[in-house]
């Protein structure tokens, strides 16, 4: 059995100061740092990958400027390829297996829509199951839309999935309860 952690969307755009940022991001990317500088040097973990939204032209997932975004469907522009709201956070410092960039030209919530940057036709759940992986745990941005897609998605594929909630943040209380019900009732592990 091999296990993985998959870190997701830890971006400046939704950390503090992004445009679309959730409280808590850079406390996010520093625990996460502190995680995995710890456990791969324990060998928790045997592969480390990391997703990151990626948009060229997502069409109508970004809102448009006349009408604003709903929060739902629509947001406000975010996460643009090769710009500084899509790099990673300054405080996530860490070592990684393999880069998933999602939603070049559509919406992408989920971690396992992402291609690889050595090969953009080679998807997350592919490449877990290539390298063994059997059991990941899940963290990052948020835990609302990102991560509990990523979840969801990743526990429908055969992985024995855990989110490590303190290591994630969510947009709002509401939708952040509601996710961590759905995910609990779909057998993913809360931790």
């Amino acid at each position: 059995m091999s296990r993985a952690l998959i870190v997701v969307d830890v971006q400046n755009d939704f950390c503090e100061g992004g445009s679309l940022a959730v409280d808590g991001g850079g406390a996010v990317a520093q625990s996460i740092t502190d995680l995995v500088g710890a456990n791969r040097a324990s060998g928790d973990y045997d592969v480390v990958v990391a997703t990151k939204d990626w948009h060229v032209d997502p069409g109508e997932h970004f809102a448009d400027p006349d009408v604003g975004p709903n929060f739902v469907d629509t947001w406000p522009v975010h996460c643009v390829a090769d710009t500084d709201g899509a790099a990673f956070h300054p405080a996530l410092q860490i070592a990684i297996d393999e880069l998933f960039l999602k939603g070049r030209h559509t919406a992408s919530y989920t971690g396992f829509d992402g291609g690889s940057i050595a090969d953009e036709t080679v998807r997350l759940g592919e490449w877990l199951s290539e390298r063994g992986v059997t059991e990941v745990d899940v963290v990052g941005l948020a835990i609302d839309h990102c991560v509990r897609a990523t979840a969801l998605d990743a526990v429908e594929a055969g992985f024995a999935t855990t989110v490590l909630v303190d290591l994630c943040a969510g947009v709002a209380p509401d939708t952040t309860e509601a996710a961590l019900e759905e995910m609990a009732a779909a057998g993913i592990s809360l931790a």
